[in-house]
């Protein structure tokens, strides 16, 4: 993986906000830049790309700065804080399937139109990740009821709010729900990532080291929540590694987490 992560700046900018959920967030929101050079560096990220993933996540107002000297520590805003903690929350209660449903569906019939990319692209992004998937052009199916305040703040920053129509609606008969539900999300292409990351954290020799190890499993897991949503069983193929994956990613993230975030506190401790 170090190879692929000393690829570019925007590799590295995405481990630098895995280590900002991780570590930074929890340990009181601050950071030296020895901090990030290091544990970044162990992953492969030369020091002048580190130096630019921060300030290009500081221009777009995650982070501030403060000088001691001719040292800098790093600050998360307010927003970055926010993103992070609805981030982390998400990322360590998912469980890649539906514990419960009572047969409601979440319906949604919104479109922008063609000349509106932006809009678009907010709809087909935002509205996946609050669990939607479209079936047809124009029509948002999901399972999870309770985001609708989310679907509807989607809706609005896309402009389209006034003219959508949503409904909360049960199935009443016709085809299948399964193959529907093929149509609207790409389950196959789900389950092949899953499987990817199945087969990347289990066996093999593990890194000695706790915190790379840490930040390379958060890093590979935590897109899932976003991309997957997570369906009840009945609407999941037979074979599905969701489940596995999930069962996975919190028995490791478990047992190596505490040696990682003193490995964490130790460097960042000695940039002080």
């Amino acid at each position: 993986m170090s190879r692929r992560h000393a690829a570019g700046a925007e590799s590295a900018r995405g481990l630098l906000f895995t280590v900002l959920g991780e570590y930074v967030l929890p340990s009181g929101g601050a950071a030296w830049t020895s901090a990030f050079i290091d544990v970044l560096g162990r992953l492969g990220v030369g020091e002048k790309t580190t130096r630019q993933a921060l300030m290009r996540t500081a221009a777009d107002g995650w982070l501030t700065t403060e000088r001691t000297g001719r040292r800098t520590v790093w600050h998360l805003t307010a927003s970055a804080e926010k993103l992070l903690t609805e981030g982390t929350e998400r990322i360590y209660h998912f469980t890649a399937a539906a514990a419960e449903w009572d047969g409601r569906w979440l319906l949604v019939l919104a479109r922008a139109p063609e000349t509106e990319r932006q809009a678009r692209h907010l709809l087909r992004t935002r509205l996946a990740w609050a669990g939607l998937g479209s079936p047809a052009p124009g029509v948002w199916i999901g399972t999870h009821i309770d985001r609708l305040p989310e679907v509807e703040g989607v809706l609005g920053q896309a402009g389209v709010l006034a003219d959508t129509q949503i409904f909360v609606a049960e199935h009443r008969g016709g085809g299948p729900l399964q193959a529907m539900a093929r149509q609207a999300w790409d389950l196959d292409g789900l389950e092949n990532r899953y499987e990817a990351f199945i087969a990347e954290f289990t066996g093999g020799a593990a890194r000695r080291d706790p915190l790379p190890r840490v930040i390379e499993l958060v890093h590979a897991w935590r897109r899932f929540p976003w991309i997957d949503p997570a369906l009840p069983p009945a609407l999941l193929p037979g074979r599905w590694s969701g489940v596995r994956a999930a069962q996975l990613f919190s028995r490791l993230h478990a047992k190596w987490s505490a040696d990682a975030t003193a490995e964490w506190r130790r460097i960042n401790d000695a940039g002080a």
